[in-house]
């Protein structure tokens, strides 16, 4: 078996933007000697090769800043006129499945992916989309990640393209740009200048009324080849949380 890691790394990076800032504090191993002794054990009492044990706290990292998969309480408080499901609450049978990748690559900055670049694609390399399928848009943009620009920057999904998925049983899918849809910092522009409300965040809004879940940060989609692979995404059990962080492999039988 055969497995490839789509997940960022989980650390401090100068240049991320401050809401996507990750702080660890690393604590050595010889602070835990001290920590046993105020409860009680005796230095005489500990063992001779004992050097403490090393421990980290997460002193600040969002449930968006990384690698992650967001349930349908982000994107709206309702879902279909039904309260939406929290991350904890998404179905575990829903987190493991046959993976597809989309290649989006060519797509410039700021255009949006539609239902017609998905069917050219699909249609191209001889390929289908199948219920209950993990899909994952590879649009090459990871590779900004961790520079100081790469929230303003990609592609993303429309909101035609996202329903679409949805109704050919598609309830988790992802993509390696910052967002699921184009650039926040260019839906806010482009709000303004037309006074259209209906232009921002409209991918992500079709889980007002379609349930589905979706994750963003992807890395490591070069790698792999359009299907024939399995997708595992198990989010961190966040009670009540709109995300978690995951970690997102892509499995081969060898």
């Amino acid at each position: 078996m055969k497995i490839v890691d789509l997940s960022k790394p989980i650390q401090y990076n100068k240049n991320d933007p401050w809401f996507m800032k990750v702080k660890i504090k690393h604590k050595p191993h010889h602070k835990a000697k001290w920590l046993l002794r105020v409860l009680g054990l005796p230095f005489k009492l500990f063992p001779k090769n004992f050097q403490g044990w090393a421990d980290d706290t997460i002193t600040k990292m969002g449930v968006h800043a990384t690698t992650h998969i967001d349930a349908p309480w982000h994107y709206s408080p309702t879902t279909n006129g039904k309260k939406s499901k929290t991350i904890d609450q998404m179905p575990l049978d829903l987190c493991y499945a046959d993976g597809l990748v989309i290649d989006m690559k060519h797509k410039a900055d700021f255009d949006a992916i539609t239902i017609s670049d998905i069917e050219l694609f699909l249609k191209k390399n001889s390929l289908s989309i199948k219920q209950g399928m993990i899909v994952l848009i590879k649009t090459g943009r990871d590779k900004f990640n961790g520079t100081k620009n790469f929230h303003k920057i990609g592609t993303g999904m429309s909101a035609k393209a996202t329903e679409w998925l949805i109704d050919k049983g598609i309830k988790v899918m992802g993509i390696d740009s910052w967002g699921w849809d184009v650039p926040l910092p260019y839906m806010i522009e482009q709000a303004k200048k037309s006074k259209n409300s209906e232009l921002f965040w409209e991918a992500h809004l079709v889980g007002q009324n379609k349930e589905y879940y979706h994750m963003e940060q992807l890395v490591n989609l070069d790698v792999l080849p359009y299907s024939g692979f399995k997708v595992a995404v198990f989010p961190l059990n966040i009670v009540g949380a709109s995300a978690a962080p995951a970690r997102v492999v892509a499995i081969f039988d060898e």
